[in-house]
């Protein structure tokens, strides 16, 4: 088993991140020395996820887009619907990118070159990513495309279950 790599391995923390989608023959668009992209395929629909490293901050960002354009003209439901999802998060947070007319989770983590397990935290952060935006795509979905109620649309996640069927 080879062992993860660190920051010190590595000229640029955006290299890992390729490593870890082309070992999984995922495919890659590396935009410039900073900057990769990858779009995967994701339980609802494909999600663009963009990761962004900033040396003099020691920041790795990530954004992960759900494709999911907009049909309402009421934007005040798409900052309700934000603010009542992001207290639903521990890590990251939902936005919306008026340019592109999608919501995004984004997240961002600080490191060092010290980092002795940059390549699983930020495979985790990849999942945490995915998940959110899976489960939050059908919420987003019918508020976005259908103009549904955001408290009326997070209801049925906000009902505790209890047993089994």
């Amino acid at each position: 088993m080879e062992p993860a790599k660190n920051l010190a391995s590595s000229n640029n923390p955006i290299d890992i991140v390729e490593d870890i989608f082309a070992s999984k023959s995922f495919e890659l668009e590396r935009r410039n020395p900073n900057e990769v992209a990858v779009e995967i395929q994701g339980k609802w629909n494909n999600m663009l996820l963009f990761f962004a490293w900033e040396p003099n901050m020691q920041c790795m960002h990530l954004s992960c887009l759900m494709d999911i354009e907009t049909k309402i003209e009421d934007r005040s439901k798409i900052f309700e619907l934000l603010a009542l999802v992001n207290e639903e998060l521990w890590v990251g947070h939902f936005s919306y990118w008026t340019e592109q007319n999608v919501p995004v989770f984004k997240h961002s983590v600080l490191l060092n070159k010290n980092d002795d397990n940059f390549e699983q935290k930020i495979s985790q952060i990849i999942d945490i990513a995915v998940k959110e935006c899976e489960r939050m795509y059908p919420i987003f979905k019918v508020v976005l495309t259908k103009g549904m109620d955001p408290k009326q649309a997070l209801y049925p996640m906000m009902m505790e279950t209890f047993g089994s069927a």
